[in-house]
């Protein structure tokens, strides 16, 4: 796990030198803390910074070059079959150098040029470049598990893992209203849009391509379509993603430092946990317990699965003082505005987890693959139709009326009610939209400045499309393009590389991934249960009490800390009145009404859009002001 970041030259006269990349890569620092290095000639600058984990010697180290001097690599991420990819290369008379995935993936992409690219497990961003022919392969994994920002003029072609390496580049930075707009819809910015205008997400499976007479791009891997669902039974079903994501679990655990796994208690991190712990004796396992919250502390679950594997477990017990104590570190890490405040915990978790290992692995990805959120049960209500949904929604007038809030599950049923008779009247694309948002169109519209305005259509568009109610894979399948990539895997990415910790993601290996989208929708969610052949398929490895019984997960205090601890700060920093005027990119007396919901009886999600105004605030003036 690495960082990388680059710049290619159209023309003699682009405007970034080695200086520029030099300081993009300390901003990279962190993703890379064991080494750093830098390649330039006329044409190309490659930078690297090395986080050290297969082959840590120095013989491994990037930019690699070939040893002819032809090709040049650098690369963030991991590949995990490489081994055997290494063989079938050795087999065709390449003699290696090191024991590095790195150098398996320069020479596979010597031998087979972006063709070789379909035969990676793994993720990864990264850039090949051929000095002969001048000509620079740019591309990210399946599934958009490391992350690429790029910009791209008629002159230059700028590319890093992170924004803050792009902004040590000389170009004017301005907010990309489109960006602006989405961001206070979800609380994050859907890939490709980035918050600055002319800089871009490469989407999950994209490649870029540029030489001196041109720049193409094009997906190398989408998800593939399903003309017809697996026909064998359930339990076979069961049998083969055992087998499948026991295979892709033995897979990342190839390191040459210490290797650990996230514990939650749940049953996708318990799952990884058990079948990890097939191979790797003592496995380290690590869990976040909330001791003044006992509501949402689950380390007791955690204890049983680490108990029946004998893990070595270690739990790091925090206060609600612990976690508002590392706000700050967190918000510093951020460069793009991201407001999912669960990144806090997991920020802290990665942190204390750097301790002891330098890897780990985490149940991430199951949710949206396998359909595990509460919003999949509703939309599954939804679609089944029936006296209770027409209930709820000709009740929608209470629902209206009564106090709404995460705060406590009485109001949280209520505000649950409210969204589900919002969404009896839209269509089924317009009220997956609705459900992953905080706001609507009209609430961001009040919000910013007439010049700050847009509308989504067209990013709406490109997530939603394939919605048409009839199928419930099409859901799932929005979701790894829309949540999973843009809030989840970025949440993870962000939060373990500001620790130099890689986190591993078995659920998402690929072929795990394209096993879930080829079976119905009837083996993932029913009436009864969400995740439903992930609970069955490994019941039997897991503790019974994981089984039938509340999911509570954690919430962020943002409620409590927003009328207390934060209060000041936000009158006198971030919405500071004076400075707010002066900004002109927010409506003041919106933010005055969203202020008067979050100190009222009924302040439903105004704290986690205040959250959203605050995260921007504290980016502007970092990077802006």
């Amino acid at each position: 796990m690495c960082g990388i970041v680059g710049g290619y030259r159209f023309t003699t006269n682009a405007n970034f030198s080695k200086e520029h990349v030099e300081k993009a890569l300390q901003k990279l620092s962190q993703r890379g803390p064991d080494a750093s290095g830098l390649m330039e000639e006329s044409r190309v600058i490659l930078g690297h910074t090395r986080l050290s984990i297969l082959d840590t010697s120095t013989h491994a180290n990037q930019p690699m070059k070939t040893p002819s001097g032809r090709y040049t690599l650098v690369f963030n991420g991991e590949i995990y079959n490489f081994r055997e990819l290494k063989k079938t290369l050795e087999n065709k008379g390449i003699a290696f150098q090191t024991s590095s995935d790195t150098e398996v993936l320069l020479y596979g992409l010597i031998e087979e040029g972006k063709q070789f690219l379909q035969k990676l497990n793994g993720f990864f961003a990264f850039a090949f470049y051929d000095h002969h022919e001048e000509k620079i392969l740019i591309a990210r994994d399946r599934y958009g598990i490391k992350p690429l920002y790029f910009r791209k003029t008629e002159k230059e072609l700028l590319f890093g893992s992170e924004l803050k390496a792009l902004m040590e580049f000389p170009f004017e930075r301005e907010l990309n209203p489109e960006a602006m707009h989405s961001y206070f819809q979800l609380n994050y910015i859907p890939a490709p849009l980035t918050i600055l205008e002319g800089v871009q997400k490469l989407e999950p499976g994209q490649l870029m391509e540029a030489n001196t007479s041109g720049f193409t791009m094009r997906h190398w891997y989408e998800l593939p379509q399903v003309e017809h669902y697996e026909n064998s039974s359930y339990e076979a079903q069961q049998k083969k993603l055992n087998s499948l994501l026991e295979e892709a679990v033995q897979k990342r655990l190839v390191a040459d430092v210490p290797l650990g796994c996230f514990l939650s208690g749940g049953i996708d991190s318990s799952v990884i946990t058990a079948l990890a712990s097939k191979s790797v004796d003592r496995l380290n396992t690590f869990s976040i317990g909330y001791s003044d919250a006992p509501y949402f502390d689950e380390t007791n679950y955690a204890q049983l699965v680490a108990k029946k594997y004998n893990t070595n477990h270690t739990v790091f017990s925090l206060t609600q003082k612990d976690l508002f104590s590392h706000l700050d570190e967190t918000l510093a890490y951020i460069d793009e505005p991201f407001a999912d405040s669960s990144a806090l915990p997991v920020y802290i978790l990665s942190k204390m987890t750097r301790k002891e290992v330098t890897v780990s692995l985490s149940g991430d990805g199951a949710d949206e693959v396998f359909s595990g959120y509460n919003k999949h049960k509703a939309e599954y209500l939804m679609r089944q139709g029936g006296v209770r949904n027409k209930v709820v929604k000709l009740l929608s007038p209470l629902w209206k009326a009564l106090p709404k809030s995460r705060n406590n599950p009485l109001t949280n049923k209520f505000r649950q009610l409210n969204r589900f008779a919002e969404g009896a009247r839209l269509s089924p694309a317009a009220r997956y939209w609705r459900w992953c948002s905080f706001a609507v169109d009209k609430d961001v519209d009040n919000l910013l400045t007439t010049t700050s305005k847009t509308d989504l259509r067209h990013i709406k568009q490109q997530y939603t499309s394939s919605i048409t109610g009839e199928d419930f894979n099409e859901v799932l399948r929005a979701d790894v393009a829309l949540v999973l990539q843009n809030d989840m895997l970025v949440k993870v990415d962000r939060m373990s590389m500001a620790n130099s910790l890689e986190v591993r993601v078995p659920f998402l290996d690929h072929e795990v991934v394209e096993y879930a989208f080829s079976l119905d929708a009837s083996s993932k969610i029913d009436g009864a249960m969400k995740k439903k052949i992930v609970q069955d398929a490994f019941r039997n490895l897991l503790p019974a009490e994981l089984y039938n019984r509340p999911k509570h997960g954690f919430e962020v205090p943002l409620l409590d800390w927003l009328r207390t601890d934060l209060k000041s700060r936000i009158d006198n920093d971030w919405l500071n009145e004076q400075f707010l005027e002066e900004q002109q990119i927010f409506n003041l007396d919106e933010i005055r009404k969203l202020k008067a919901q979050l100190f009222s009886s009924n302040p439903e999600d105004s704290h986690a859009r205040l959250w959203a105004i605050i995260v921007f605030q504290h980016w502007w003036k970092k990077y802006m002001n």
